[in-house]
């Protein structure tokens, strides 16, 4: 089966009926199936709704302290309870109020945690690989985007990180799995979302060394080299350089082919 960029399965009738907010590339929350459409909401709003969608359950009186933090308690108490109210006025059913806990409704979906789930379960090493799934999400969206609060750049740096390492280990288990066509999608699809990280460009090698093509194995390794040399100042490291040390003539051959030195990750990945 071809690899699709389409999340895997079909959402129930019930699961379409819930509120579903999304923090990739924007905030946006919709309403659910049935029900009218979410007009824009305020900053102070999305803020909380956001914030509640990146932890757990935290207490009232912690996402205060953590939204408004330059004013007063009370005030801030103040701001949270409008925010609260705001919340459940243009999205009933979005929030689960009890106690002095707030959290996201039960059935809520949000695309952040969605996109977790899926780089879970592709880096647990007991999940099976039958038909690799990789979400659009997971190739280039960004948490977010021109949002600067503290808890947000702590999530987004650690969902990077955590797509990242989800398409490099999609790559080398369709490679052992001989789909190396699948797997090069996938790998050239991490460089393409971080052109200078080695370990994008070293699945890249692997994948072509295990379909057995090891000219364009070293090609390969030149190109980041020359990246790496223009970019940073620096070579690739040994675990790179490991790859191909016993492809020496090549190595050479390669290197006289006078590979372009690439400007920038677009015309690397071409």
């Amino acid at each position: 089966m071809p690899l699709t960029t389409q999340l895997a399965g079909t959402l129930g009738s019930a699961a379409a009926a819930a509120p579903r907010v999304e923090l990739l590339d924007g905030f946006a929350v919709g309403p659910g199936a049935g029900r009218p459409p979410v007009g824009e909401l305020p900053r102070g709003v999305q803020r909380l709704v956001a914030h509640l969608c990146l932890t757990r359950r935290p207490a009232r009186t912690a996402i205060a302290g953590e939204l408004w933090p330059d004013v007063p308690e009370e005030h801030a108490q103040g701001s949270l309870r409008s925010a609260l109210w705001r919340v459940h006025k243009a999205v009933p059913g979005l929030l689960d109020v009890s106690g002095g806990a707030v959290a996201l409704a039960e059935g809520v979906r949000v695309d952040v945690q969605e996109l977790s789930a899926w780089a879970r379960r592709v880096l647990d090493p007991r999940g099976r690989l039958d038909d690799p799934v990789v979400p659009d999400a997971g190739l280039r969206s960004e948490l977010l985007p021109g949002w600067y609060d503290d808890w947000v750049l702590l999530e987004r740096e650690r969902l990077r990180q955590l797509r990242m390492h989800a398409l490099e280990a999609v790559a080398a288990r369709l490679t052992a799995a001989g789909r190396h066509g699948e797997a090069l999608q996938v790998a050239y699809a991490a460089v393409r979302a971080e052109p200078l990280r080695e370990s994008a460009h070293r699945t890249v090698v692997r994948v072509h060394l295990g379909e057995g093509n090891v000219a364009e194995a070293v090609r390969a390794f030149h190109v980041y080299r020359a990246l790496v040399e223009e970019e940073l100042g620096v070579g690739p490291t040994e675990q790179m350089t490991g790859l191909v040390r016993d492809l020496g003539r090549l190595r050479r051959v390669g290197a006289g082919r006078g590979i372009p030195r690439p400007r920038d990750g677009a015309a690397m990945a071409r």
